[in-house]
This record gives structure tokens, sequence and C-alpha cells, in this order.
């Protein structure tokens, strides 16, 4: 039987949840598996909420619908968990990463959750002193590599130096490669 991830990722308009979701199927697919991955938009404006969805599977995706029971959920801003129920369907054994300063049991607290696995990271934080703007994608992509060890860190490294290397300059893509590294070690797992 086929193993499929299912990642749900909720932010806002331009904090870059559709980027995320589409590098993170890339990378999955460089590293050999099935990656498919596409936004869900509701107004689209800067500052909207937006969801976006990742799936990663060993055997082709058939699947064409949006996420309802993910096994991670992505937070790029951490005030949709006073107006959106993130946690939607997701089972106990599920896996919670949110941009926060928060650790993760004041998050546990705040959501009343039991079970899941919760991961804290203020990713803006570490977008603003990389990056130089609080846009958390990229940043969030190391939170997930962290918490899943899915995909290799060099693997999305890579990848995100040739994407970027197309559009931006040298320095806005080492500083986001600079930024998942940070992520990657700074993550808090609770």
């Amino acid at each position: 039987m086929a193993r499929m991830i299912e990642v749900r990722w909720h932010g806002r308009g331009g904090q870059g949840a559709k980027t995320a979701a589409q590098l993170l199927a890339e990378a999955a697919i460089e590293e050999g598996s099935y990656g498919q991955a596409f936004p869900e938009y509701g107004p689209e404006r800067t500052g909207a909420p937006v969801r976006a969805y990742t799936r990663i599977s060993d055997a082709p995706i058939i699947l064409h619908s949006p996420v309802k029971r993910p096994s991670i959920v992505m937070v790029l801003d951490q005030t949709l968990l006073d107006t959106v129920d993130v946690t939607e369907g997701m089972p106990e054994d599920g896996t919670l990463i949110v941009n926060t300063p928060q650790t993760p049991e004041q998050i546990r607290k705040r959501l009343n959750l039991t079970g899941r696995k919760i991961i804290t990271l203020n990713a803006s934080q570490i977008a603003q002193e990389t990056i130089g703007r609080p846009i958390p994608n990229t940043v969030m992509l190391g939170a997930f590599l962290r918490a899943t060890g899915m995909l290799e860190l060099d693997t999305v490294v890579a990848d995100i130096e040739h994407k970027f290397a197309r559009k931006f300059s040298r320095e806005i893509s080492e500083a986001n490669v600079k930024a998942i590294k940070r992520a990657y070690q700074e993550v808090q797992i609770g």
C-alpha cells in the first residue's frame, strides 16, 4: 500500500504559503517521491487567510481535492490560531508546526490540545534577521524538515538555490538558505 503524507498550510496572503507548499512538493520529487501542491484562495488580497496543500507519496497521486485529514499542519501566522480551526481533521498523532515565539506547551494550552506533536519556531523573526523581511515561508520549510525528517536538508537547500537563482539575486537566495538552516537548528519540539 502506498504511503502518502498530506500537509495543510495556513497563512495570510503575502506570507508565501503557496510557494512553500510548492517548494516542498518539488523537493520531494527531487528525492524520488511523487509530489503535489496547490493553493486554495478566498478573497485574493494581502493579509487574507489562505490555505495551501502538499501531498508527498511513494506512488502516483491521483487525488486532486483539498487535504481534509492532514498529518502535518503548518501555520505561518499565529493570529490564525484565534480565528481558524487549524487542527480541523488532524489526527491525534498529527504534527502542528506554528510560527510563534511561544513554546509548544503554550500553544498546547492555548488551543486546549491533547495528543499531537507541537513544534514552534519564531519564523518571522528569523526571516527578518536573515532575509530582511518577515516572510516566514522558507523558514517554515526548515522547521518542517527538522520536525519530520522526511526530506534531506541538502536536497531542499540545493532546490531553493537552483529555483531562487532564476528569480532573485544571489544575496536573496543565500539569505533564504541561511534562514532554512537556522530554522532547522532552532525549532522547539513539544
